[in-house]
């Protein structure tokens, strides 16, 4: 019986069980470190999906055409439908949706820094959907084989989701890439302002990265930061060079011993001052989905209100 052995027997059979790529569900003993490594990792991503929709929505309304609404459209509910599977997900292990929503709205959960940016151009459409879900495909993929059943299983949804916003993204900035002088020069800037934040996406550096090797030991991540960093550079370069667009960076150049390409230094000093707060949406993005929350309070209770009331009715 597991009440019967000692925490570093459970903890020996826990790591035997990921050792042997055995998923682990809500039901089974974890480490309490490990529920909550998952927590603040799966309740982040959670919040990444819902504000993530904020730099976007505001373009609805304003895409050039129908089918460029209608797609922007889709993306943005898509979005939606991932913060919620992903709520789910660290609601199964024991975390209150409630709870890790005000988290962020106090400024305690953190999201994707890259959210943190403004939208300026209809370009910015294009550069988001290439470059960000582009290098949240390179994150999410891995997840798909997350040690934990829930999160692994409702990111294989995601992951196909995130591919076709991803292509979408892609044809918008070669469209503009191959249109008039001023297009390409809108696809050009929205690229400038993009490429190093979506770098920044992956996190720190491994060195300062203080839960990479814990998470890859649990096989909640399978490469670190800068391995999927990496990654993405390699396959994004030759795109934007198939398009047309240069990627903004002198030290760009292509390792032809390592089959790599080598990069520019990060800003690290903005990186870490986006993830404290001080980007430039950040107030304004939080405060945004806060007001949701208060505005909508009354049509949560309404609902509730009216299935406690249908329920009463069917016991009497």
């Amino acid at each position: 019986m597991v009440k019967d052995l000692s925490i570093q027997e459970l903890e020996e059979r826990f790591q035997e069980k990921i050792n042997k790529d055995i998923k682990i569900e809500p039901n089974d003993w974890m480490p309490d470190d490990y529920r909550q490594t998952l927590i603040r990792q799966i309740s982040q991503h959670a919040h990444s999906e819902i504000v993530g929709m904020l730099p976007e929505g505001n373009w609805i309304t304003r895409a050039p055409n129908l089918r460029r609404k209608a797609v922007l459209l889709a993306k943005v509910q898509d979005e939606a439908g991932h913060g919620l599977y992903l709520y789910s997900a660290a609601e199964t292990l024991g975390a209150d949706r409630e709870e890790t929503i005000d988290d962020l709205h106090s400024g305690k959960a953190k999201y994707s820094s890259i959210f943190n940016y403004p939208t300026l151009t209809w370009a910015d459409m294009g550069a988001i959907g290439w470059l960000v879900d582009g290098a949240a495909i390179m994150n999410q993929v891995p997840l798909c084989r997350c040690s934990y059943g829930p999160y692994a299983r409702a990111m294989v949804r995601v992951c196909k989701e995130e591919s076709f916003h991803q292509r979408q993204g892609f044809e918008i900035m070669a469209h503009l890439a191959q249109g008039s002088p001023e297009q390409k020069a809108m696809a050009q800037d929205a690229l400038n302002r993009f490429w190093w934040p979506a770098l920044m996406m992956f996190g720190p550096n491994d060195a300062e990265s203080k839960h990479t090797l814990q998470s890859m030991k649990w096989k909640i991540k399978r490469h670190t930061n800068d391995e999927l960093r990496q990654q993405f550079v390699d396959v994004t370069v030759p795109q934007a060079e198939m398009i047309g667009l240069t990627i903004p960076d002198k030290d760009l150049k292509f390792n032809e011993k390592t089959g790599h390409y080598e990069f520019g230094e990060i800003n690290w000093d903005e990186f870490w001052n986006v993830v404290k707060g001080n980007g430039p949406c950040n107030k304004d993005r939080v405060e945004t989905r806060r007001k949701a929350k208060e505005n909508g309070a009354w049509v949560r209770e309404a609902a509730l209100a009216y299935s406690e009331k249908r329920q009463n009715r069917k016991s009497a």
